[in-house]
């Protein structure tokens, strides 16, 4: 269970204010000494000395090496009326997640379970790198149409929203047996297995979870700018070099549509020829088998049937949009997405 400790205290001193963090002290009822303190105003709002706090006591009640502060969650002239839990026992809670942030906490990772290896290579693991976190459905309903008894491990990434628990679509996935574990990395929490970083969320998912395929993908909530660079799903660009560094099978979950308005994202999308120009290695990329592959495409096309697994989706009555559009309104993302099923 992921530890977050809470405690109410008083602002005794301002000692510092920058134009995105105030510092200063506070006092919990009549302990002493003093607690340091910083807050982000454009997250709780102005401070004074008297205004009461509610603090993020997690590192420090951990005596963790994560700045020696705690972190204002919230502040009010008056008294905060919020009941706090008592303080959990310490465990084997020891990595931080949202470092520095006012809901910093700390979990429990793979990396220092009991069953973690650290010499393990990926082995051929099929490793699919999606840009967008609805392809995560797609390609996972695509493999388990084609062998059920696969195990299918999601690693969630931090480029995107950071709670896995925000996803509503993972939740049906692993209600209806579509996904068999859940991951995440970096930032991202509330995965069923937490990992520092993602080479070892790969690792984990074939040593710790035997899992047969992995689907890595952000959660929801992708940035975009219009610009060559600027869009949060470049990541994938990372998860397929690091995927063949540690000897899986890089396989790339290609955007495309033919519904998009947006000349950049028509056909095969430039975020997809972005990401293939800096992997800095030649993935395999799924396409359906009935459609003609797109020009200079700088992948190994990996030809399926995007259909069986389409129509396992929809024989679950789970609705899978993106962009807004189901797979009526934009036919070829969907069915590139769902591209996958002879892994």
């Amino acid at each position: 269970m992921p530890r977050l400790d809470r405690r109410l205290a008083r602002v005794t001193t301002i000692e510092r204010v920058t134009a995105t963090a105030l510092w200063g002290r506070a006092r919990i009822d009549s302990e002493a000494p003093e607690r340091a303190i910083v807050a982000y105003p454009s997250l709780t709002g102005p401070l004074a000395v008297g205004d009461w706090v509610l603090l993020n006591t997690t590192a420090t009640g951990l005596a963790l090496g994560t700045g020696g502060v705690d972190f204002v969650i919230a502040a009010s002239t008056e008294p905060i009326p919020v009941s706090l839990p008592s303080e959990q026992e310490t465990g084997d809670e020891h990595i931080i997640k949202l470092r520095y942030t006012p809901l910093q906490h700390a979990v429990s990772v793979v990396e220092q379970s009991a069953d973690w290896d650290e010499t393990t290579t990926l082995s051929g693991l099929p490793v699919v790198a999606c840009l967008l976190h609805s392809q995560v459905a797609l390609v996972a309903a695509a493999v388990k149409a084609a062998a059920p008894s696969k195990r299918i491990a999601y690693v969630m990434t931090d480029s995107a929203a950071l709670p896995l628990g925000f996803s509503k679509l993972v939740a049906q996935l692993r209600a209806l047996g579509l996904l068999d574990v859940t991951l995440t990395c970096g930032q991202a929490f509330g995965g069923e297995r937490e990992c520092v970083t993602l080479p070892s969320a790969l690792l984990a998912a074939r040593s710790v979870e035997k899992a047969d395929v992995v689907i890595v993908a952000p959660g929801p909530g992708n940035a975009g700018t219009g610009t060559r660079y600027g869009f949060s799903g470049i990541e994938q660009a990372w998860t397929l070099s690091v995927t063949a560094a540690l000897g899986g099978r890089a396989l790339c979950c290609l955007r495309a549509s033919s519904a998009d308005p947006r000349p950049r994202h028509q056909g095969l999308s430039h975020h997809s020829r972005t990401v293939l120009a800096l992997a800095g290695t030649c993935p395999e990329a799924g396409w359906p088998h009935d459609t003609p592959l797109p020009e200079n495409l700088s992948a190994t096309p990996l030809l399926a049937d995007p259909e069986p697994g389409l129509a396992l989706l929809e024989k679950n009555h789970l609705r899978v949009t993106s962009m807004g559009r189901t797979a009526a309104q934009d036919p070829l993302f969907f069915r590139v997405s769902a591209a996958f099923g002879c892994l």
